[in-house]
């Protein structure tokens, strides 16, 4: 299960355990303090639903903590599809129970926005972050970057998106589940959409052999390993692996790595918004982009310091806002379930 404990200054009390206890779930809870975004006191307690990292989601809090103890978040952690299903599943039974939510990719948010599920975003606090990663109802936090990752000994390595298609990868590309892993969906929204590659480029890569598996850290461990030469990944978990002795090359294909905006929102349901606004900007804090770049991923703000930043291309998102499932159905009918 992926579902985790935020640590902190406080261990887990008897809130936490009651919660797990009603809902008899994989759930692990803590209210970990967190710190206000000025300088008056900021209290209350709000529930995270989010699909970040969890090293990240601990950073972050870990920044706060050492200020303001007033305010409390309550953290549940899930892959995208499986939050999205635990999401919906509250929508059926008396509504949705999470102040903020922070996401992987826009796409992920936008459905919820489209629902009027999620509150206007602030007036201040957020201009350090550019336009094109905000909407009226929720602002970019990082930047994760897809890239190509292959074994360090393979005697071609693909420096192109297209290049994954090279006869000479015969059986050797791997691919994360755009179904499974938000960014996974971002790089088939972005590789669909675009004139030179589209849906012909997934016919292209199935006829030439290539496998899913359901993350992108899956296709990390799966090259490092030998059993793929080559794959779709995030350049965090790339780098991570090389830091570690794994024999890989992180390349970063032509035109660009794919840019994912990883988004976070107030929920409309919120029983208490201020806290939660209060969490969402100090999410695009420094301290807190700080902290984000920490744990490998690119900050959001272009003033914190960042050493890997490369060309990007990204997706047209609001063009792809409502074709989540037709892309999907276009992809499950090359790649299957």
């Amino acid at each position: 299960m992926l579902f985790g404990l935020v640590t902190g200054s406080q261990r887990l009390g008897a809130f936490g355990m009651a919660f797990v206890a009603v809902c008899a779930l994989a759930l692990l809870v803590t209210t970990q303090p967190v710190q206000g975004v000025d300088d008056g006191v900021v209290e209350g307690r709000i529930r995270l639903y989010t699909s970040v990292t969890q090293d990240t989601v601990d950073a972050v809090l870990a920044v706060m903590a050492e200020e303001q103890p007033g305010l409390s978040v309550e953290v549940f952690r899930a892959p995208t599809g499986e939050l999205d299903a635990r999401i919906a599943a509250e929508l059926r039974t008396g509504g949705l129970t999470a102040d903020v939510l922070w996401m992987t990719d826009p796409l992920s948010l936008q459905r919820y926005e489209a629902d009027g599920l999620l509150a206007a975003l602030p007036p201040d606090g957020l201009e350090a972050v550019p336009e094109v990663y905000r909407s009226e109802a929720f602002v970019g936090t990082r930047l994760l970057n897809l890239v190509i990752v292959s074994a360090i000994d393979l005697a071609t390595p693909p420096q192109a998106w297209a290049s994954l298609t090279d006869p000479s990868l015969d059986g050797g590309v791997v691919l994360p589940d755009p179904g499974f892993a938000g960014s996974a969906f971002a790089a088939l929204g972005y590789l669909a959409s675009t004139a030179d590659l589209g849906m012909q480029f997934y016919q292209r890569l199935k006829d030439n052999g290539a496998v899913q598996v359901a993350s992108p850290g899956e296709v990390v461990s799966g090259v490092a390993e030998g059993r793929y030469d080559a794959g779709i990944t995030l350049d965090s978990l790339a780098r991570s692996a090389i830091d570690k002795g794994a024999p890989l090359r992180l390349i970063w294909p032509e035109p660009g790595a794919i840019a994912v905006y990883s988004p976070a929102a107030v929920t409309s349901a919120s029983q208490d918004p201020a806290a939660a606004t209060a969490f969402l900007v100090f999410l695009v804090s420094p301290s807190a982009q700080a902290a984000i770049a920490a744990t490998g991923w690119e900050p959001i703000r272009a003033d914190v310091a960042w050493p890997y930043r490369g060309p990007t291309v990204e997706p047209d998102w609001p063009a792809l806002f409502g074709r989540q499932e037709a892309l999907l159905a276009e992809y499950r009918a090359i790649f299957g379930d």
